[in-house]
């Protein structure tokens, strides 16, 4: 066998070389199978996932229709119209404000004294009347001079919210401010009269906070739409819930020397009879009226929409 081999020493030489190469081209062929089987796997998948994609509604497009591009046309449209809106949720501002720190208990005490103290001389340029030494809705806070812990920020800012509401009211000449009630925001909170609050509390959806505001009040119905009015177009995001409304009749009038006067109210004295207005038809005796302007007990429900700050 040697000597056979020995002879063909090239033969054999050349045999193994041929039978290397065939275990190596056999090799190669099984990796580009596996390789071709997993990349046809794959591409299977792709045309699954298109096909499943052409058949939702809407679907991607096609070579005439980009409904992709149109998707991110109008997402960009959206984020417009969110930006031009927010003009009209601009925040009011808490009152105090500082910028060189936070809020303190002297500075809170002293911007609670001197807002109420200026929303009752408004009411009273306004001819607006409201109950004598009335808190607007801040009785538990303003005999303090130290408050919860923790509750100055939310004061504030509902002290803010409150003002607006008031200067809403009174540049729509109301006859009455009866009441404003507002949540909960501090502990101080639980000591207060309960007309001055809301058993409801501020939600957000993580892009918002709605905080909601009841303002009771009577006026006759141009007032009415006035106050409607005020609210519509504040750039502070008001939104009118409910309102509802009924004849002041039904409800005691508080009234007192030291009130403003005007429109129905005298000093100390109760509203006069309703004046007739604008309608009247013949009859016997002279002209009869047929539409009379009423007092009325206004209870408006309102919400408002703050922005809250991007991460």
């Amino acid at each position: 066998m040697m000597i056979w081999i020995k002879r063909n020493l090239l033969f054999v030489i050349g045999g193994v070389l041929a039978l290397g190469m065939l275990g190596a081209a056999g090799f190669y062929d099984y990796i580009s199978w596996k390789d071709n089987s997993v990349a046809f796997d794959k591409l299977n998948e792709v045309y699954s996932t298109l096909r499943e994609l052409a058949n939702q509604h809407p679907s991607p497009g096609n070579d005439k229709v980009n409904n992709i591009e149109a998707a991110k046309q109008q997402e960009a449209r959206v984020r417009d119209w969110i930006n031009q809106a927010q003009n009209y949720f601009q925040p009011i501002t808490p009152i105090p404000n500082p910028t060189n720190g936070p809020i303190s208990n002297e500075s809170f005490a002293d911007a609670l004294h001197r807002t109420i103290d200026q929303l009752q001389r408004d009411a009273t340029n306004a001819n607006v009347g409201v109950l004598p030494q009335y808190s607007f809705s801040f009785e538990a806070q303003r005999s303090r001079v130290k408050f919860a812990p923790g509750s100055l920020g939310a004061l504030a800012v509902q002290l803010g919210e409150v003002e607006t509401i008031s200067e809403i009211l009174f540049a729509a000449g109301v006859n009455q401010l009866d009441g404003i009630q507002r949540v909960r925001v501090s502990d101080d909170d639980l000591s207060g009269p309960q007309t001055d609050y809301l058993a409801d509390n501020s939600v957000t959806n993580g892009q918002t906070a709605l905080t909601p505001y009841t303002i009771t009040f009577r006026a006759f119905g141009p007032e009415i739409a006035k106050t409607l009015a005020g609210f519509a177009s504040s750039p502070y995001g008001f939104i009118v819930k409910n309102i509802s409304v009924q004849p002041a009749g039904a409800v005691p009038m508080e009234v007192s020397p030291d009130m403003g006067g005007g429109r129905g109210r005298g000093r100390g004295m109760p509203p006069p009879p309703p004046a007739p207005v604008a309608g009247a038809m013949p009859g016997r005796g002279g002209l009869q009226t047929v539409l009379q302007e009423q007092l009325l007990s206004v209870t408006i429900e309102v919400v408002i929409v703050k922005m809250l700050p991007k991460n």
